[in-house]
């Protein structure tokens, strides 16, 4: 059911500024619609049919290698924003200088990957992904070194983790636009898998699209799959994410939750005197040390 989010955002943080002239805040109240948006969504209730619905869970791989295959390494931006938005990736450090192993769960073509090896020499990563072309294009990048990370091929939901990565032995896991691709009914198999492989008391670091994201409100009638789920032009799929629904299944998994919060931001092209509203969820969920 659609409704006007009316609810205060006094728990939300201050509005910044950001390096690439974006307003953001961090806080738990969901973007406020404006009537003809709620209208919008209120009409586009017909579902794509079972039958496309299956197809493109049968192709969903197909599809990923062919989307890199038109756009090469040059689709997504380096991602430089990660150990800013991501105090984690630095401050999990018991000490000075410690070497930190990361999981980076749906590495595509290294855009958060080799920044983040550049930046940090005493980190070894692992990375993976769904799409065997992104992995050939990470192992082609000049960057690429065996001594400091491990990229494999996986599918999240039913490959073992464990068959590339020793169990428990993983400091952190960065999950940054990767679940919304995923089927809903699979999520909870990719945070399943994942729990394995993470150390106890050691965290799972969260960003991906929020309610009410403006390439939400883009898609034409006849993209929707499910609640807040749509598939685009090409095939790929994506999913917009609730602060409450996200908790919930992190939590199924044994997580416990340390932040969940959506980013609000919006960029400003005041050429075109356009405002683009981007909503997205940022979160932290830990392993615990011991499972109840």
């Amino acid at each position: 059911m659609l409704h006007e989010n009316t609810s205060a955002d006094c728990l939300d943080t201050v509005t910044t500024g950001t390096e690439d002239g974006a307003f953001q805040r961090k806080g738990h109240s969901t973007r406020i619609l404006s009537p003809e948006e709620i209208e919008r969504l209120a009409k586009d209730q017909v579902l794509v049919s079972e039958f496309k619905q299956l197809k493109l869970e049968e192709e969903a791989q197909k599809n990923w290698d062919l989307f890199y295959k038109r756009n090469s390494t040059n689709f997504f931006k380096d991602r430089h924003w990660t150990t800013r938005e991501f105090e984690e990736l630095k401050a999990c450090r018991e000490f000075a200088d410690q070497k930190l192993t990361i999981l980076e769960a749906g590495c595509g073509v290294g855009n958060c990957l080799f920044p983040l090896l550049e930046e940090d020499l005493n980190i070894f990563v692992y990375a993976c992904d769904f799409s065997p072309r992104a992995v050939e294009y990470v192992k082609k990048n000049s960057l690429y070194s065996t001594e400091r990370c491990k990229v494999f091929q996986c599918d999240l939901t039913k490959d073992d983790l464990l068959e590339n990565i020793p169990a428990d032995s993983v400091d952190v896991v960065t999950l940054i636009f990767v679940l919304s691709a995923i089927h809903p009914d699979k999520m909870h198999l990719v945070l399943k898998n994942i729990y394995k492989v993470l150390k106890p008391g050691k965290c799972v670091l969260f960003r991906d699209y929020g309610l009410y994201d403006h390439a939400m409100l883009r898609f034409k009638s006849g993209s929707k799959l499910g609640e807040n789920f749509y598939v685009r032009q090409d095939g790929t799929r994506a999913y917009f994410f609730t602060e409450e629904f996200l908790s919930q299944l992190f939590k199924s998994e044994g997580y416990e939750q340390v932040v969940n919060e959506y980013v609000h931001r919006e960029t400003v092209n005041r050429k075109e005197d356009l405002r683009v509203p981007r909503v997205f969820l940022q979160s932290k969920f830990q392993k615990p040390f011991s499972k109840t």
